[in-house]
């Protein structure tokens, strides 16, 4: 039975793979940003006249805070920065979509290939 050889391809088009693949994760992760559905929180919780007993910090929080450089007002917004954990089902129900039909492709385009290579290996006898 003959080694299966699968085809080459050329050092010009491994290259333009990477360069797809990283610039398709470089989208994955900046466009959420972009469109504001990912990083810091919209709403900062404010404290008039801040202080570190109103923002709950110990003595031990307060001493690790001085070290940083950072004094009540400046913490104050670091602090109260609070992630915000409600969901927005139009965008979970588009994601989920998305990653759905992303699967649904690659089996297929899997089951493809597969059933290629299994053809040319044993069908040719």
């Amino acid at each position: 039975m003959a080694r299966y050889n699968p085809p080459e391809q050329p050092a010009i088009l491994q290259v333009f793979d990477i360069a797809c693949l990283v610039g398709a994760i470089f989208l994955a992760l900046w466009f959420p940003l972009y469109m504001g559905w990912a990083g810091v929180s919209k709403s900062i919780t404010k404290i008039d006249n801040p202080t570190w007993e109103l923002l709950h910090q110990t003595p031990a929080q307060v001493e690790q805070w001085t070290k940083l450089g950072k004094d009540v007002s400046a913490a104050h917004d670091i602090i109260q920065n609070r992630y915000n954990y409600t969901i927005d089902w139009t965008q979970l129900l588009i994601m989920v979509v998305v990653l759905v039909g992303y699967f649904i492709f690659l089996f297929r385009a899997s089951e493809r290939e597969y059933r290629d290579v299994i053809d040319e290996k044993f069908n040719q006898k």
